[in-house]
């Protein structure tokens, strides 16, 4: 890479990098994901470097624009194809309530630090990890070093303590 080209990359970054950004998370919905798919545009963007023209012109706004969308929408795809192969064996281990459907959920999540006190140090690192840190089941088993199919085996035991308890606590 030449000198220019090294200002040329930097000038790209200037203009383009937050509205790359907003376009991967258009597609993404994830702003992990939309930072990773924009450093991946970028490197597509330099080992084409010496091809580009003026970072101003209309012909490089719509090659970045295509960059963009296409490394995004290719990582949506290798995110999908993940989830799919990586999918619970028992899909309701995948429901969490959601505060935004009603007043009861938001209750619930208000009581899930007092019940979550309730479990083992582990199984609470397993929930924490699956859902607060949004791991797969392979990545939670590698963290605590055990086998995925015994993190699911703890997760569901855990999750039937927890639906007892607050079925207790609503009694």
């Amino acid at each position: 890479m030449t000198i220019d080209d090294s200002v040329k990359l930097q000038r790209l970054y200037e203009l383009y990098e937050q509205p790359m950004y907003r376009i991967a998370f258009a597609v993404l919905k994830n702003s992990a994901y939309a930072e990773d798919a924009v450093s991946d545009a970028f490197e597509r963007i330099v080992r084409k470097i010496s091809r580009i023209g003026s970072p101003e012109s209309s012909e490089t706004r719509s090659y970045i624009i295509k960059v963009i969308k296409n490394t995004a929408i290719d990582q949506y795809r290798r995110n999908t194809v993940f989830y799919r192969r990586n999918r619970p064996i028992d899909e309701e281990t995948e429901r969490i309530p959601d505060s935004s459907v009603n007043v009861e959920n938001v209750i619930i999540q208000d009581s899930m630090a007092s019940l979550t006190e309730k479990l083992s140090d582990s199984d609470r690192k397993i929930i924490e990890l699956r859902f607060n840190e949004q791991m797969p089941w392979r990545e939670v088993a590698e963290h605590l070093s055990l086998t995925e199919t015994t993190v699911r085996k703890r997760f569901e035991r855990a999750r039937k303590k927890l639906k007892g308890e607050l079925s207790n606590e609503r009694k």
